[in-house]
Order: structure tokens, then sequence, then C-alpha cells
């Protein structure tokens, strides 16, 4: 029996055959160490509905697609190359004999757009689906289309761990499901009886420690990043000199990662400290203890402000699950939490496909190169958010590569090289520019970990100052894990541009002039009377941490920035020469008002984005543009602005009154809404001398106001709602009308109102008026609309009680016959 037919997923074999001959699309469910990896794709090998085509296996990550195509080729006896291969992002080893080829997700969708056909290629495996990348929901997303469109006869096979098998059959069209039992042993699970506090690296090697006291056989931990394993790894170390001690993580060369895979040579012990790229496809050998820190590191992304950024987080339960089967690969394991079982109940059962955090500006870019502007057009898992999408597009445009939705020929060009659209303007403008290598230099700056330390400051010719020097040879303060990762991703894109080692010192402007190609919308302005303090391109606020180098400077290109509450905070920039944007440049003639102080003010303003760059002054405003500024400052600050009397307020009130009376007789809504909503028509032809807000003030309002009745509506308008009324005292008196349409009041005194014998009305005689019946004080005696019933009712307790108080005026006991008089009583001669 070969080591292959011995592994638990040879009893899945000849159902999957059967399978993928009758259908399109299926699903295998098998635990870590069931083998689906390395034998599924060379059983599959020899199938008829295979010949002479190749398979393409999607592995997520470098390191794992790596070993699993070394693994497969060493069960054939074969060196990788040969009939296994793989392609990753600046490496290949394939031949013209090769026919499975293990890829990583970006360059599984460089092939189908540059073959959506997929020639020569009758099957994609999905491995490790579970993991849900954004690339590999792109990926399964375009190959559904092949497969419907073009290709009815390739065959997609999607694998994992842990999945909801049965949940993502029915996504897709009900492919069936074929799980594998495995084969793991027994793992005992111990929890610690409280949730630690303090630094992870320490906690971690603590529990390291006792590990090693406590159990045999070798030790994998898992942390969150690098960080956290090189410090767990300096502590470890110091305290256990005689053990084989690893790092494996997704940036270290390839000796060491393959010195982290295999059994120590000496057979001494061996420790692991990884990230997450050790929970599932690769095999680390002599395995039996696993330390599971609980935390993890994601990238998520804020649609709000168009920034991404890694975040610490505690692991799920099913990266748990996997993490601790670990252990029981060769036999029965330990896998120590570093948690408490109170926590243990309370993790998130899965983690969000990345393609809800993520993000989406390089998906946006492929689906362009696909023709695909509306992403719902294709068949997806999980539809890419809408805000997301909306965020992408405008970086993208920001970038030119898109325009409309539509791919541009600079979008296109972009996709020639593996990495963000941002970093691939950045390196495409170096190249174009003869500054190739030290666009590769600040392209895998930007790339990877920051090598100075976080108190250094924000510049980043700091961080290339320290490259050139480390490189050269010269000596640095930087960390050299750091920069030895970043010589080798700069290595690749000058190997990719051919261009040759530099290591001059650069100007502060050239690398912001790279930053800015990187990331236009956050070229910065600093801000009036500020030192820290920037405005971004994209409207945004961010600053500079207290006595930062670059505090001062009026232009920065920024880098890296978090998105904050108030402010971003910066933490990458460099000094930028706004006018080497000059291309990107444009003139805006803007007219506005200053409602500090009450002018009217006309500048041509030359702009980058949303930045003044420079701004005069001009003279000429064109007619329409002044009064729509100036109807706008009315509205922001209130028809207050302009001369209103007491004769333009009962006007306008007057007017409302009877538009509200009156409905079907056309008088005009002239409430302080209506006015403001329609300033252009009323009141913008008499604009033409207004300048500033005392200029408001001199119009002639009452003129204009008359303009807005037609002449016949003006004509009825004294007679239906007259500004005052004849009283029996032979005396006109003002009436008051109000603008919601209440009952106008007049307030007389009583004594001029003798001989009358009803209310008064308007409004054709509609409408009796309010009538406040004043003491000789003018103090109201009496509200009512009944005079009839004042005079027959209530005015004999009124005579009974003010005649004492005001004897000097009439007080006769018939007010119907009584004459009407203003004044006091006459004297007899």
């Amino acid at each position: 029996m070969s080591p292959q037919e011995s592994l638990p997923i040879s009893d899945l074999i000849p159902d999957l055959k059967l399978t993928l001959q009758k259908t399109s699309t299926a699903i295998v469910e098998a635990p870590p160490g069931a083998g689906k990896s390395t034998v599924l794709p060379l059983e599959l090998l020899n199938e008829s509905w295979l010949e002479g085509q190749k398979i393409l296996m999607l592995q997520p990550r470098r390191l794992a697609a790596k070993a699993v195509a070394a693994r497969m080729a060493d069960l054939l006896g074969e060196k990788v190359g040969q009939t296994v291969g793989y392609r990753v992002r600046f490496e290949t080893q394939v031949s013209s004999v090769t026919r499975i080829e293990v890829v990583t997700e970006g360059i599984l969708t460089r092939i189908l757009q540059s073959d959506p056909e997929l020639s020569g290629i009758g099957l994609i495996i999905f491995d490790e689906f579970h993991e849900r990348s954004l690339q590999a929901d792109l990926a399964l997303a375009l190959s559904r289309e092949v497969q419907q469109v073009l290709r009815e006869d390739l065959k997609l096979l999607i694998m994992s761990a842990t999945l909801d098998g049965e949940g993502l059959s029915r996504l897709l069209d009900d492919a069936p499901v074929l799980t594998s039992a495995g084969r793991s042993y027994p793992v005992a699970v111990r929890y610690l009886p409280r949730d630690l506090d303090g630094p992870l690296p320490a906690l971690t090697a603590g529990v390291v420690s006792r590990a090693l006291d406590e159990e045999s056989g070798d030790v994998l931990a898992f942390l969150p990043g690098s960080w956290e394993i090189q410090r767990t790894l300096f502590i470890l170390q110091e305290r256990h000199p005689q053990l084989s001690l690893h790092a494996l993580y997704g940036e270290l060369p390839q000796a060491e990662q393959q010195a982290a895979l295999l059994p120590d040579p000496q057979g001494r012990r061996k420790v692991v400290l990884a990230t997450t790229i050790a929970e599932t496809s690769l095999t680390i050998e002599g395995i039996r203890v696993v330390i599971d820190s609980g935390y993890t590191r994601i990238p998520r992304f804020d649609p709000r402000t168009g920034l991404s950024r890694l975040e610490t987080v505690r692991v799920t339960l099913d990266a748990a699950i996997q993490r601790a089967g670990r252990a029981g690969r060769l036999g029965p394991g330990v896998c120590y939490r570093m948690w408490s079982e109170v926590t243990q109940n309370q993790l998130q059962a899965s983690r969000p496909p990345e393609i809800m955090e993520a993000d989406l500006a390089p998906l946006v870019l492929d689906l362009a190169q696909w023709g695909v502007k509306d992403p719902a057009a294709l068949s997806w898992l999980t539809l890419p958010p809408t805000a997301a999408l909306r965020q992408a597009r405008d970086v993208l445009e920001n970038l030119r590569a898109i325009s409309g939705g539509t791919i541009t020929p600079r979008g296109k060009s972009l996709l020639k090289y593996p990495t963000h659209p941002r970093l691939a303007h950045l390196l495409m403008e170096g190249e174009a520019a003869g500054q190739g290598a030290l666009a590769a230099d600040v392209a895998a700056l930007l790339e990877e970990r920051d090598p100075l330390p976080r108190d250094t400051g924000s510049d980043l010719y700091m961080r290339v100052e320290a490259l050139r020097r480390w490189r050269a040879k010269q000596g640095t303060e930087g960390d050299v894990a750091a920069l030895k990762r970043t010589e080798r991703l700069a290595q690749q894109w000058r190997r990719l541009l051919k261009v040759p080692e530099e290591n001059t010192r650069p100007t502060h402007e050239q690398l912001g002039l790279m930053l800015a190609w990187a990331y236009p919308e956050r070229v910065a302005k600093l801000r009036e009377g500020e030192h820290l303090r920037y405005r971004l391109a994209n409207g945004r606020g961010v600053r500079l941490k207290e006595h930062d180098p670059l505090q001062g400077e009026p232009w920065l290109a920024v880098a890296h920035l978090d998105s904050g509450t108030d402010e971003g905070r910066i933490f990458l920039a460099s000094i930028l020469n706004i006018f080497e944007l000059k291309a990107d440049f444009r003139e805006v003639e803007t007219v506005s008002w200053d409602s500090r102080s009450g002018t009217l003010v006309a500048r041509k303003d030359t702009r980058y984005l949303e930045l003044v760059v420079e701004s005069t002054r001009i003279s000429h405003i064109p007619e329409e543009q002044r009064i729509q500024v100036l109807c706008q400052a009315l509205r922001s600050e209130g028809l207050h602005l302009l001369s209103w009397n007491e004769t333009s307020l009962q006007w306008q009130a007057r007017v409302q009154s009877l538009h509200l009376w009156r409905t079907s007789e056309g008088w005009p809504d002239v409430s302080d809404q209506a006015l403001l909503d329609t300033l252009d028509s009323w009141l913008g032809p008499f604009l033409q001398n207004v300048r500033k807000r005392d200029d408001f003030q001199k119009l002639d309002l009452p003129s204009i106001l008359t303009g807005l009745l037609p002449w016949d509506l003006a004509s009825r308008l004294d007679d239906l709602a007259p500004p005052r009324l004849e009283v029996p005292s032979g005396f006109k008196v003002q009436l008051q009308y109000f603008k919601d349409g209440s009952t106008p009041v007049l307030a007389v005194k009583l004594q001029e109102m003798f001989g009358l014998l009803d209310t008064p009305k308007v409004n054709g005689g509609r409408t009796p008026v309010l009538l406040h019946l004043l003491s000789p004080a003018r103090r109201p005696v009496q509200v009512t609309q009944d005079l009839r019933s004042f005079w027959q009712n209530t005015y004999p307790e009124v005579r009974k009680e003010l005649r004492v108080r005001y004897p000097k005026h009439p007080w006769p006991e018939d007010p119907w016959t009584a004459t009407a008089t203003r004044g006091v009583k006459r004297r007899d001669p």
C-alpha cells in the first residue's frame, strides 16, 4: 500500500471520481491531515475527462502553495516543476510537462483574465475555501461564469476542512457534497482558569515553558503576527537555549520556512511559533502539543475613510478547532488554550467573508478588466457591499484606472503589476519617470512592516535612508529583520522593472511625488494658523503627532494614517512640492458669500482635487451665478437681511391670510419658506447692486413685494384685507394680520366702538375680526368676536368697575345709542 493509499481521503476518491464524471461542480469536506490537498489532485490526474488538460489548484498562501506542490512532487518521486509545479508572486516552477499547477489567488485571477476560455485547463480546485478570501470569492465567481458561458466541460472542486458544505451547495446550484471522516487522534484541551492580562509574547512564552515541562513532543504555538513571534522567540532563546526554535510566517526566507516544517536534523525538541499560516494545509512534522494564544490578525477596511488596517482580534471558534486539530495528526495530543472556558463559550462561530471587510479596489479593477460594471451581474457567494464598492471606484477614478466603470489603458497597465492598484500606479509612474529603483524601494517599504521604531516620526525619507544605508553596509538603527524582508521585495520589483539597485539619497520631493502617485486623495495641505493639522484632498482632517519632524510643512503626501474619531493621525508621509502635480490641477471660478465679513467673494482657484493651491480675486461675476450665491446667502442667514418694516410684515401677513382663506382665487403663497424657495424669481432681478450685507437693507422691499401680486389681485387686496378699519369714532384703526391665517386683531379703545352693534368683518364679510377692547389706559378689557353679546352681557359689569377708575371718560348706560369718542367727556360750558 502506497503512503497516499493509507490516508483517510483515499476512501472518498472512488465516489469523487464518479461524481465529477457526472457533474461539473463538487464540494469535498475533509479534516486537516486527511490528504485532500496532496492526494486528491494526483488521483484525478488520469481521469478520462481530464485527458490532455491541466489541473489548477488554488492555495490561499504562498508558503502552503509551495509546500503542497513539493509534497505532491515527492509522492511522484519527481522534482517540483515536472508533473507538479507552482506559481506564486515573483516565483514560478513549471515546465512544458507540468499537469498540476498550484497557484496563489492573485495568480489564478490573472490566468482567468489572460485566457477567459482557460484553454488546456480541465479542473480548478479551490483548496481551504473556508477562509473565504476576497480573491478566492472573485476567482470562483469568474470561474463559474466561464463554466456557464464558455466551457461547459470545465469542472470546479471546492475543498475545505471546516465548511458549511450544505449551505455552500445551495449557493452552487445544489452541487454534491462528499465528506471524509478523516483520521485524527484525540486532543486534550486545557484552558486557563481566567483570561490573562499583559504582553502577549511574555504570556505565550510562559505557557510554552509550562507545556515543555508537562508534555513530550514538539510544540506549535499560534500568535497573531511576526512582531509577537519575534519577541516570543527572543524570550524562549534565553530560557531554553537547548531547543530547536523556529518562526513560521509568510515573509520568511524559504530556507527558514523549510527548517520550521521538517524535524530537527540534530534530533532536538522543536518549538515552532507560527501565524495562521499553520492552521491548515501545511504539515509540520512531529507536532504533538499546540499552544493557542487566542488571537489572529486580519485586514479591516472602513468605507467611510477608505483606509485598511490590520487589526488583532479574538480567534473564532472554527479557527480554534482547526488549531487544536494540529496536535492530533500523528497521535494523541494536547492543546493549551490561553483563555478560560467562559471565553470559549463566547467565541464567534466564524469570521465574516473577507469581501465584507476588505479594500475592494483590486476586485473592482479586476471586474472592470473582465468587462463587468455591476458586480451583481456575477454569481457571488456573498455580494460585495455597496459602500465599499463606491469607495473602491473613487480610488480607481483618482488613479485614472477606470472611467465611468470602464477600465482605461492605464488600468490595464496596472494589472501587469502583481500588487494593489495604488502601488502598481506608483511603480508604473516611477518607471516612466526614470526613477524605477526608488519606486521599488518605496513600494516595498509601503507593503512591509515599518523598520524604524514607533517614536521615529512619520517621515518616509528616514525609512528610505535606513534601507539604503543598510543595503550599502553602512549600518542602521532599524529592525534588521524588517529591512531584510523589505529588501527582498524591493529586489523583486527591481527585477520586474529591469533597473539596478541604487543607494544614493533621494530628495524629499521625489518621495512625496511617489506617495501622491499611490495616494492622490491623501495629498495634505497645512491648515491656516496650524503646524500639526492638515486637510486631505478628499476633505478629511488629519494631524501629525506633536514634535513630528514634518510639522509645519505646507504640503505633505500621506501614505499611512488611521481613521481616528474627529481627525485621523498620520503615521507615514513625505514632504511634497505640490507643483509637481501640476498636470492634475484644475481651474475653478468660485463665487461665494463670506458670512463672517458679509461680503460677496469671487475667486479663481487652482485646485488639486478638493484642495486650493492658489487663489486670486476676480472682478467680473456672471450675473446668474451672482444672483444664485446671494439668494443662497439669504437662505443661510434668513430673510431678516432684508429691510422688513411693519408695513412689509403686515403686507406679507395680509396676502398670506388671503392665500389660506381663498384657496381657489390664486393668491400667492408668501410664507417665509415660500419666499426663500422662490428668491431667484421675485428678488433676483433687484440684486444687481448687492455686494455686501448692508446692500440688502437698501432694497425697496415694499415695492418688490407688491410686484408679487397680479394686477387683478392687487386691486382687491385693500378691500378684502384692509390694513385699517374705520370705527364709529371716525378714526381708522390698524388691523393686525397673521401669516398663519389666524383671525385678524383690531385693538381699539372701548369708547371708540359706542354705537356699533356687530363685530366688523374682513375677507369680503366672511371673517369677523377679533376685537381687543381697550381701557383708557389701553389695557385689554375684553377679547371677543361677538360685539353684540358684549354690549348685552358684559359691558354693564365693565362699566361698573371702570367708571370709578376712569371718571373723566364716558361710560353711558346705553352703548348702542351713545356717541363714540376717542377722548374724555366734554365739560359743560
